[in-house]
């Protein structure tokens, strides 16, 4: 697999594609107005809302975050995040539900009680949600207490996200960043008192000064908390994309050898505790309905990992945050000030995004069924893409030639062999029209 690119390749989660560094900057609001106001009455869909503020930047992390100076410049955000509700409302049809909700960061839970209440009653007015709703909210446990819980549980969250990492020492020295276990147990246990019954947990490999031992141990604490997911992500070092990472000395990190043992490692523990791999890096207990998504085959590959949701459109609100709709994808300005000066200015903050093209949507299908299912169905695209059926087997058909004995040709489609899994990635980037394509940067402002 070393000859195949597995450990020097940079290839993208495929997270959506084509990939935000693809996004043009020819798209603004007038494009995301348009497709918002095409959405048919009575549809389900996603919302994200991004909250950008940290109380601490872990020098790890690679999302749009800020810390926070105080208090009064996040209220100033939740304003703005308000006049963005109040400006989608009129665009957004008839009877529509939010089928999933989800509030990232950043750090959600640095909004105090009364902040949390003020978002909440601005979506309620936005949209209900839906019969099974899905509410889930990405919680730091060293800000969270029980306000805030009673808050959230008011507001109607179902599901947390704890970003754990690791419990190491020298490693979370290393990498800026403090969360004792005991930290992380009392945050789940307050949780669980106030009703919370599906956990999300995701931990790197391949920080600083990770060992297979010290990755087994804190793999084995977590698991210890029965969270519903675990989700093991790869620590990608980018130093010169990332200031913050320049905090973290090179020479600290596993090889990328060491890198796939690490993984492996936790892979192990998760698999002896009972939970199912789903595609890639999630894990999850029996029962959980991403196996049932996974087993029918609709499992599908979003911004916030595996899902279920039984919808494709996800709506963005907040700085840096992605919509994508039937017709393509659309990000807010990622600076917080400039987003918010364009949404007090009464008009979206639409900064760059995609309009579907030529075979964008069957490249993306073909991309989502390897990283989901490992397997690649003609069939299913067929069905999907009538008038793609030569362009299926073309596109099959030089994949496998490209990771020849990897790649295997079926009589359904393709399929990745188990060994070869941890190559899918690179596999994918086989079917991406733009993989080689230079990013187009959003201009400061």
């Amino acid at each position: 697999m070393a000859k195949l690119g597995l450990f020097r390749a940079k290839v993208p989660r495929y997270t959506s594609y084509p990939i935000p560094e693809n996004f043009s900057l020819s798209l603004g609001p007038e494009h995301f107005a348009s497709w918002l106001e095409q959405i048919p009455e009575g549809s389900q869909i996603g919302l994200y809302l991004h909250i950008p503020y940290c109380q601490n930047l872990c020098w790890f992390c690679m999302c749009r975050t800020q810390g926070a100076r105080s208090i009064a410049q996040v209220e100033a955000y939740v304003t703005a995040l308000q006049q963005e509700i109040a400006l989608l409302k009129p665009h957004l049809p008839n009877r529509v539900q939010l089928a999933r909700l989800h509030w990232g960061g950043g750090t959600p839970t640095i909004l105090p009680p009364e902040l949390i209440a003020t978002l909440s009653t601005a979506l309620a007015g936005l949209a209900p949600l839906a019969p099974k709703a899905e509410f889930s909210v990405e919680i730091d446990p060293n800000d969270f207490d029980q306000p805030r819980c009673d808050a959230l549980m008011k507001a109607g969250m179902t599901r947390a996200s704890i970003g754990v990492q690791g419990f190491g020492a020298e490693t979370q020295q290393a990498i800026g960043r403090s969360l004792p276990f005991e930290t992380l147990q009392n945050c789940v246990e307050m949780l669980r008192r106030g009703g919370i019954r599906a956990l999300s947990t995701d931990l790197l490999f391949g920080l600083p000064h990770q060992s297979q031992a010290q990755i087994t141990q804190d793999i084995t604490d977590l698991l210890s908390l029965s969270p519903d997911r675990v989700a093991l992500y790869g620590y990608k070092h980018l130093p010169a994309q990332i200031r913050r990472q320049a905090m973290i000395p090179s020479e600290t990190l596993p090889t990328p050898e060491a890198r796939l043992a690490l993984f492996e490692s936790a892979r192990h523990c998760c698999l002896q505790a009972g939970y199912q791999q789903i595609g890639l890096e999630s894990f999850v207990r029996p029962g959980d309905s991403l196996i049932r998504a996974r087993d029918s085959r609709n499992l599908r590959r979003e911004f916030q990992d595996y899902s279920d949701a039984p919808t494709d459109i996800l709506i963005g609100l907040g700085a840096s945050a992605i919509s994508r709709l039937p017709q393509g994808y659309v990000q807010n300005a990622p600076g917080t000030a400039h987003y918010m000066d364009v949404i007090d200015r009464g008009t979206f903050a639409s900064a760059r995004g995609h309009a579907f093209q030529g075979d964008d949507r069957l490249r993306g299908r073909m991309i989502e069924a390897l990283l989901c299912h490992f397997t690649i169905r003609s069939a299913d695209l067929v069905a999907e893409f009538p008038e793609a059926a030569p362009q299926v087997n073309a596109l099959l058909d030089k994949a496998c030639a490209a990771f020849p004995g990897v790649l295997i040709r079926t009589a359904e489609g393709v399929d990745l062999p188990p060994d070869a899994r941890p190559l899918a990635r690179v596999v994918a980037q086989a079917f991406d029209a733009y993989a080689d394509t230079p990013p187009q940067r959003i201009p400061a402002a």
